[in-house]
């Protein structure tokens, strides 16, 4: 009977034992730290591309997701606007260009002779009236007219003296042409009306948009025959070479993500395959992002602090927008 009561008693003194190392072993697990898990972001350098000059979508030369390289004409607007302005620009041209062969060539081969045929004229004349003018000289000193008809006489010469000094000033200027200062602006107008030309030019170079960089087609926002106006988002392209990771992390848990640190992150969408990356970039999120303690002792307010790390080498299939995740002990 005492031994079936021992028996009993290391029984109960065994299975106490083991309640107790079961609840110790569960008390340790549940007490017992867990690593930090702080989920980032991956992200990448992007490019909006819009046009200078409003007018209708004509054609997409790429679709959403297709690999681009720099320079790859990607978008064409028609824009009749423009072809209006080049037009009124070539015109303005022709006719500058006209202005200045005028003012540079000077007068037609005709109008010379008819200036020079006119001067010639104006010459017989002030001949004419200069013989009459020396007979009523005499005429006059003998008394024999009055001193109205000599006024007369020598007013009628004076004129064709005049007439005569006029047809030589026409004929000089038909033969040396425009004046220096009529040329110069000739030239200018050529130049101006260049000017708009080029200008037109550079808006017509604006229909085709071309990638400024290799990557991806991200977004493509309009649609073919759709209207766009100036400086509106047409296509978004993302540059793959160019990625980092992003995470917002409290300020007490910043240790081992200060600039230069090398971090090991899991990307969950390419099965958890681990990427190393390297601290670049670390700045403090603004007062909104600051996480407020409780009343509870030795809690304090923290800030947090935007770190960007970029990894060490290309990682393939990681794409903009993929979770990534930092455990920290």
């Amino acid at each position: 009977m005492k031994t079936s009561k021992n028996y009993n008693l290391l029984i109960g003194v065994a299975a106490l034992v083991a309640i107790v190392l079961t609840i110790s072993v569960v008390g340790y697990i549940v007490s017992r730290p867990q690593p930090v898990v702080i989920q980032g972001e991956a992200e990448a350098t992007e490019y909006r591309i819009s046009g200078k000059v409003p007018g209708r979508i004509e054609e997409f030369r790429g679709t959403e997701g297709q690999k681009v390289k720099k320079g790859d004409t990607l978008v064409i607007i028609d824009s009749p606007e423009i072809r209006a302005k080049m037009a009124e620009a070539k015109a303005a041209k022709t006719a500058a260009e006209a202005q200045k062969n005028k003012a540079m060539n000077g007068a037609r081969r005709e109008q010379i002779t008819g200036a020079y045929e006119m001067w010639q004229k104006a010459l017989v004349g002030e001949d004419v009236m200069r013989k009459s003018y020396e007979r009523m000289v005499k005429l006059h000193d003998e008394k024999v007219v009055s001193d109205q008809k000599f006024d007369e006489v020598e007013a009628q010469y004076h004129a064709a003296v005049a007439t005569a000094k006029a047809a030589k000033s026409q004929y000089d200027m038909a033969v040396k042409g425009a004046r220096q200062e009529d040329k110069d602006a000739a030239v200018a107008l050529v130049e101006r009306a260049s000017a708009a030309v080029d200008l037109v030019n550079s808006y017509r170079d604006e229909i085709r948009l071309t990638s400024p960089s290799d990557g991806i087609i991200a977004d493509i926002y309009p649609k073919v025959g759709e209207l766009v106006g100036q400086g509106s988002p047409i296509m978004t392209i993302q540059d793959l070479d160019d990625m980092w990771f992003t995470f917002n992390v409290r300020e007490d848990r910043l240790e081992g993500l200060r600039s230069g640190d090398h971090i090991l992150l899991t990307v969950p969408a390419l099965g958890n395959r681990e990427v190393q990356a390297t601290v670049y970039y670390l700045s403090a999120r603004e007062s909104y992002a600051t996480w407020k303690a409780t009343r509870e002792i030795g809690e304090f307010d923290t800030r947090t602090f935007e770190v960007r790390a970029r990894p060490d080498y290309s990682v393939e299939g990681l794409r903009p927008g993929m979770s990534v995740i930092l455990k920290r002990k």
